[in-house]
């Protein structure tokens, strides 16, 4: 039997300061902390016993906090513990050894009494950061964000203790691994727990790959039911982005996210990796297009940059490729900078999502003018970036009005819930949310009785409420007509197209053709996209995610050559500085920048502007 053995308690003194890597207290002398009052009798002497060894150094360790001393282990081992007072001199000791024919440990000797100072005063001592883990360890299972700070404060006001940040941290990390298990143990069970997905969520796919030296390198899962919700119900329209992992190992999360008939997020497949590359994304999309099974011809909403404007086309062949909205804007933004003040930055931005938005080229181009009235640079940069990629009015795919990546926040909200956990938790965490979610919209659906989804119905009435008895509808031919009203537009029926531009955009029929098909008594209903149907909506959560047992380390005679592959965590490679949590927007990132009061320019005042000086070296000197 093997006992492991805790650190050696130290005393501190105000004569010798503590080591750095130590965790400093300071009791004070007429306040008993009440956590360490009721740890005075976890040690009553002789005959006192306990179920193992480890039970028996807890309530030393306690003892010892409770009544201010320091020791040190004479003897340790599977049979015997002999502890005695580190104050040289001191008679305090203490004798337990297992009890004759049990599994108890009994103590058989112990001597109470100190002659040292740290016998009578509630003096210094250290608390190991192992021993801070098991204080907060069910507090952090109740509460997951307990914050470094939050626990110094607490070990502060109950146990008299002053922890510093990092300390508080490292011992969270401590109580965390001791409640979710090891981060580099997690890595070891990938390969298992694959094949558990496979196993209990038929027609899912799970799959993992590493380097030459076996080190983690990347995971793809994506589940059945999300698979078939996505081929038969969601639109075919997929957001692609990523999000940073905080993890002990860091790591990136992929994302391909779709939307459902009420316009809520349906995450269709997720990848983590060890970092966010070119050859990465490729590796993503190929195992994408493998899970779909020839897919139908899908739009697809992402950044331009990590390949994806190379592989998305190469990959899945005629595909349409929507540049995030965002990501260019960030870029427009950032390639601005230093050049014009934030209030020119931000009317730039913002004519640039303008322009974007414009049903008509009219509201493109006049956006357009009002960038080249603010930069010819910034007008030509616009006109460079493929405005067919994302400009509403040019961009042949679908996107039902939706231009950003990070439409799918909500399920990136999910993973910045679960981001620090080991790497199969925050998978099974991710499959448990998603299985939940499924399930409620599910039985949600089924309560619904009308022809499409609560949103789309919403919307399809307000367009409807538009309609006055003022509308005018004149027949041009057998499927196009003319609408007057507020201003006058062209509908055509067959081809579920109106020159306002909103059914195309939206799918659902605009004001103008609602009052067209009013006019030649048909339903607007039949005119909606199918996938703003209850029976789409209802096909796309028909099936089901299961629950997936705890996975534990295998025997090698359960299971398969590939479950014994021995994964290893990447290397790690944290960067300097705190980790961005999420994007900003642009327009929320615009700053003032400084603009000096006499040459005009940005990025100086003019206490530090160099024109003046120059322009005062050029005055000539006057003689008297």
């Amino acid at each position: 039997m093997h006992v492991e053995e805790p650190c050696d308690m130290l005393i501190v003194t105000p004569e010798e300061p503590p080591p750095m890597n130590s965790i400093s207290p300071t009791l004070s002398d007429d306040k008993i902390h009440k956590a360490a009052l009721q740890w005075e009798n976890t040690i009553t002497g002789v005959d006192q016993r306990f179920n193992s060894f480890y039970e028996f150094k807890e309530a030393l360790h306690k003892y010892s906090i409770a009544h201010g001393f320091a020791y040190r282990y004479k003897k340790n081992d599977s049979h015997r513990v002999s502890v005695k007072c580190k104050s040289p001199g001191c008679p305090w000791r203490i004798y337990a050894s297992r009890l004759s024919t049990t599994q108890l440990i009994c103590i058989k000797k112990m001597n109470g009494n100190h002659t040292c100072e740290g016998g009578n005063v509630k003096a210094g001592y250290r608390a190991t950061r192992g021993w801070v883990g098991n204080i907060i360890k069910e507090k952090l299972k109740e509460s997951p964000n307990y914050k470094p700070k939050d626990i110094a404060e607490d070990i502060k006001k109950e146990y008299g203790i002053q922890l510093n940040y990092s300390q508080a941290w490292r011992a969270k990390e401590i109580a965390r691994e001791q409640l979710q298990g090891s981060y580099k143990d997690s890595y070891k069970l990938l390969p298992v727990f694959c094949e558990r997905i496979k196993e209990t969520n038929p027609g899912s796919v799970a799959i993992f790959g590493t380097k030459e030296d076996l080190s983690f390198h990347r995971l793809f899962v994506s589940f059945h039911a999300c698979i078939s919700g996505f081929q038969q119900g969601c639109r075919p329209l997929l957001f692609l982005d990523s999000v940073p992992l905080l993890s002990k190992y860091q790591g990136v999360l992929l994302a391909a996210v779709s939307v459902d008939g009420d316009d809520a997020i349906f995450p269709v497949a997720f990848a983590i990796v060890d970092e966010e590359t070119e050859e990465n994304w490729q590796w993503f999309l190929l195992e994408l297009k493998s899970a779909l099974q020839n897919p139908q011809q899908i739009t697809f909403i992402a950044d331009f940059q990590y390949g994806l404007k190379k592989y998305l086309p190469e990959i899945f062949g005629n595909c349409y490729h929507s540049y995030c909205l965002r990501h260019l804007a960030e870029k427009l933004n950032s390639d601005l900078k230093g050049q014009f003040s934030h209030e020119a930055r931000r009317f730039v931005i913002n004519d640039f999502y303008v322009a974007a938005q414009a049903p008509k080229l009219e509201g493109f181009q006049r956006a357009l003018e009002n960038i080249k009235n603010i930069s010819a640079e910034a007008y030509d940069w616009v006109l460079q970036s493929e405005p067919e990629h994302w400009a509403n009015v040019f961009f042949p795919g679908a996107r039902y009005n939706l231009i950003q990546s990070n439409y799918g926040q909500d399920f990136y909200s999910w993973v910045g819930e679960m981001q620090e956990l080991p790497i199969t938790q925050i998978i099974d965490s991710l499959r448990g949310k998603m299985m939940e979610t499924l399930y409620t919209r599910r039985v949600e659906g089924n309560q619904w009785v009308s022809k499409l989804t609560p949103s789309k119905e919403e919307m399809l009435q307000k367009e409807a409420s538009l309609v006055t008895p003022s509308t005018e509808v004149l027949i041009s031919d057998g499927s196009s007509f003319e609408v007057r009203g507020d201003s006058v537009e062209i509908v055509d029926v067959e081809n579920w197209d109106c020159s306002c531009k909103f059914w195309r955009l939206t799918g659902l029929p605009c004001s103008h053709a609602i009052a067209v098909l009013h006019g030649i008594d048909r339903s607007p209903y039949d005119y909606c996209s199918r996938f703003f149907t209850m029976e789409s909506y209802r096909a796309t959560y028909a099936e089901h995610i299961n629950p997936v047992p705890t996975v534990e380390p295998p025997l090698s005679d359960d299971v398969g050559e590939l479950a014994l592959v021995m994964v290893t965590p990447p290397p790690m490679r944290r960067p300097p500085g705190r980790p961005k949590m999420k994007s900003a927007d642009p327009l929320d990132s615009i700053k003032r920048q400084l603009q000096c009061s006499k040459c005009k320019g940005l990025g100086h005042n003019k206490k530090t502007c160099k024109a003046s000086e120059l322009v005062l070296c050029d005055i000539p000197s006057v003689e008297a």
